[in-house]
């Protein structure tokens, strides 16, 4: 068993480079399927997430190789297998864009239900009325989805009930290679979204409007291969951002697009810590003696809800009372009663935390119940009094890479250990 041991009371100081964003790889790899040619993605994460999708990819037949750590070669004109449905699939949220990649290019796809972190039920009624809507027949067997139509998809209009990134991806997906164009309104507009289209148009796809409220996506009978990079990752810049300002210190994080960070940098400044924006990198300082702020998760472009578990951390050391709405996953706070237990005054009451800010934290034992959970007790670690171990590393291996080595470039007294 593998955990991290922080010894806290360090200021974070110096530089930090950000990683590719793990939302646009998980999307971008499927995408790959449905090209005729080698593709070449560029700023990879190097992350558990990654690795079983490209490896899911190898299993259904393409050729996968990694040029360099970031670099990624991938050939699928050898797939000849839409059946995705081992224990790699179950093993995380984003398989299920390959539903929408198979359904492009084979006109059939039997993919199993995807797991991931648990934030309560996440169903993709959206997803599956938009392969509907593009003429297709859609079955749940058990824990099997069972995609198919008899010709090429036909092009349509689709309207999502609710803002879903997952479902704008594969309704996006499905329609690349559809005959005819397709009309999606009401979209998500997340970064990853918008990259995602620019790698379908640089493959030669046709895809307009992303970042807006309407895509409206021409059908083409085919793709080409074609190098592509992946932009910088909003969540772990944000991560490192409120690091910086909760522990104290300075740190320019770079590599980034600040605009995606807009939300975050506004709540920041709100709290205390000062935020300037460079061309691409941000500067986050502060002395660690910060005020409570209120703040509501959103759809992009509002506060991220992949930010939220951070944010509590910062702000149960703050002065005064806060308080947290969570207005996109309505079991996002699994992690409070870890937090609790290093000594944070928090109360649940439906969707909200109430949060009342203690002088400090003081280490315990906690453990990582998902992805951001598992960065934010890493960021009470940092401003804790004492020493904090946190167990199930394999939630933050999923989508922080080299996340304490990076911790520790900036001055944090962090390690890893193996028992």
């Amino acid at each position: 068993m593998e955990k991290l041991k922080i010894v806290g009371g360090t200021k974070l100081r110096g530089n930090v480079r950000i990683s590719g964003a793990k939302n646009a790889a998980v999307a971008i790899i499927p995408a790959v399927l449905m090209v005729d040619g080698v593709c070449v993605i560029e700023n990879v994460p190097h992350i558990k997430d990654v690795l079983v999708i490209a490896d899911i990819l190898s299993d259904l037949g393409a050729k996968v190789k990694w040029l360099q750590d970031d670099v990624l070669e991938i050939d699928a004109t050898t797939v000849n297998n839409y059946i995705a449905t081992d224990d790699k699939v179950r093993s995380m949220r984003a398989s299920y864009y390959l539903l929408g990649a198979l359904l492009g290019r084979f006109h059939m796809a039997t993919v199993r239900l995807p797991g991931g972190c648990n934030f309560g039920e996440r169903p993709i009624d959206q997803h599956i009325k938009s392969f509907e809507a593009l003429r297709a027949s859609v079955n749940i067997d058990y824990d099997i989805v069972i995609a198919k139509s008899e010709k090429r998809l036909k092009a349509t209009h689709i309207y999502l009930d609710v803002v879903s990134v997952g479902a704008t991806i594969n309704a996006m997906l499905a329609a690349c290679m559809a005959e005819g164009t397709t009309i999606i309104e009401n979209v998500a507009k997340e970064p990853h979204v918008v990259d995602l289209a620019n790698f379908l148009n640089t493959m030669g796809a046709s895809v307009r409007g992303a970042g807006t409220d309407t895509i409206r996506i021409r059908g083409v009978e085919k793709l080409h291969g074609g190098t592509y990079s992946i932009i910088p990752d909003q969540i772990e810049a944000g991560t490192f951002m409120i690091a910086a300002a909760a522990a104290g210190g300075d740190v320019l994080v770079e590599n980034i697009i600040p605009q995606h960070m807009d939300s975050l940098s506004a709540k920041l400044s709100e709290s205390g810590a000062i935020v300037t924006e460079f061309e691409d990198s941000i500067r986050v300082e502060s002395n660690g003696m910060l005020k409570g702020v209120n703040v509501k998760t959103r759809p992009y472009p509002g506060f991220p809800t992949d930010l939220q578990p951070q944010m509590v951390t910062l702000l149960s050391a703050a002065r005064g009372k806060s308080m947290v709405t969570e207005g996109v996953w309505e079991s996002r706070f699994q992690y409070i009663e870890e937090l609790k237990r290093m000594g944070a005054d928090i109360v649940i009451a439906d969707n909200r935390a109430i949060i009342h800010g203690v002088d400090r934290l003081r280490g315990a034992t906690v453990k990582a119940t998902d992805l951001r959970a598992g960065a934010c007790l890493a960021i009470a670690g940092i401003i804790a009094e004492g020493t904090t171990y946190i167990l199930d590393l394999k939630h933050i291996d999923r989508g922080y890479q080299n996340f304490e080595e990076k911790l520790t470039s900036l001055g944090a007294n962090v390690v890893r250990i193996d028992e």
